[in-house]
């Protein structure tokens, strides 16, 4: 007896990992999707060095996590208008994009640090450690919302 096709998940022909990024000057908080693109996991903090160390760094992440797609936190202001770091978080994203021919999207922060800070502190994470994991969760939360958008987007297509 032949048994019916199996209705695969729109996502499983191909393991697809997104990216997350909270961009700064000293530090990018990281985080990264489970295969299917459905959950966002923290990954954690790395701290920035020269242009080549950085160029190896995100080499290794992206063979890694066999990425393709890549998503920043785009630090507008609450009145949505540009400011200074805008246009760095622009340069890395370009980039990132140039170096790794994968999209990369910048996508709406405001408040992010504000919320990982929160709930760090509601977790009662030691003030003296909550820098260590900010950048990090900033960068979860950033892509947990983009998926999310993206999962909305896809139900109402």
């Amino acid at each position: 007896m032949k048994s019916p096709p199996q209705k695969s998940h729109p996502n499983s022909s191909k393991p697809k990992r997104i990216l997350g990024i909270d961009f700064g000057d000293k530090h990018i908080g990281l985080a990264i999707s489970d295969p299917l693109g459905l959950t966002a996991q923290y990954l954690g903090k790395y701290t920035r060095g020269s242009t080549q160390e950085d160029l190896s760094y995100f080499q290794s992440l992206f063979v890694r996590f066999k990425i393709k797609e890549v998503v920043i936190g785009f630090p507008l202001s609450m009145n949505g208008q540009f400011n200074p770091r805008t246009e760095k978080t622009k340069e890395f994203a370009r980039w990132l994009e140039k170096t790794f021919a994968k999209p990369v999207v910048l996508w709406d922060e405001r408040l992010t640090t504000k919320q990982a800070q929160a709930i760090l502190h509601e977790q009662k994470v030691d003030s003296r450690q909550r820098k260590k994991y900010e950048d990090g969760l900033a960068a979860t939360l950033i892509l947990a919302n983009y998926l999310e958008s993206k999962r909305r987007h896809e139900k109402d297509s």
